[in-house]
């Protein structure tokens, strides 16, 4: 049986280069999604990303039992923004609101969504009133990959906004989207990869 690596099969999407924005045409896909406020480290957060895994892991045995496919299960994404964006700037992290999201290949169905939901129910009791499975189109969007400590996205996403997307007649049409490839409990800070993506839009 093939299993499916989406960031293989999909690379053009989870492995731009660090050095130069690329712009790439993001198709509509579907996700397992949870929404929040709060800092990354903090309890809500950590809860929201609990339970994306507690469901993607049992998904991807039900998706394999029920047709047959057998997939990596995809890695774990972000989007972010605040009703002040000088939040960000401020580093008030208390203001921060996110939907924590994971991929599901297309063959996934709902059934097989709110199967694995109730098998992580067992582990972790009442679901977020988040928790939702559906479909998400970015369509174009700019991305890089930038290699180093979360802390230190700052400048690079400075000169996406500042630089890149006026220099290109473009401008924002979506919340600022991460792609965490490393993880942080296993990978220095100084390795981690994260592509950073804007949907963006014509003036």
């Amino acid at each position: 049986m093939t299993k499916v690596d989406f960031k293989k099969s999909l690379k053009h999407l989870y492995r731009p280069g660090a050095k130069e924005f690329v712009i790439v045409d993001v198709p509509t896909m579907q996700f397992v999604m949870v929404d929040g406020v709060g800092a990354p480290g903090g309890e809500a957060y950590a809860n929201s990303v609990q339970w994306l895994y507690s469901v993607s892991f049992p998904l991807k045995f039900i998706s394999k039992k029920a047709t047959g496919k057998d997939y990596v299960v995809p890695p774990l994404e972000g989007l972010w923004w605040a009703d002040d964006m000088n939040s960000f700037v401020d580093d008030e992290r208390d203001k921060w609101k996110w939907t924590s999201l994971m991929m599901v290949p297309d063959w996934v169905t709902h059934d097989m969504f709110e199967e694995a939901v109730e098998k992580a129910k067992k582990k972790l009791g009442d679901t977020p009133s988040t928790l939702r499975f559906e479909k998400f189109n970015e369509g174009k969007s700019v991305q890089i990959m930038h290699i180093g400590p979360f802390s230190e996205e700052g400048p690079t996403i400075a000169r996406l906004h500042n630089e890149f997307l006026p220099q290109n007649g473009l401008v924002e049409n979506g919340y600022h989207h991460e792609i965490y490839l490393g993880d942080p409990r296993k990978t220095a800070p100084e390795k981690l990869r994260t592509v950073l993506r804007q949907p963006v839009k014509g003036k």
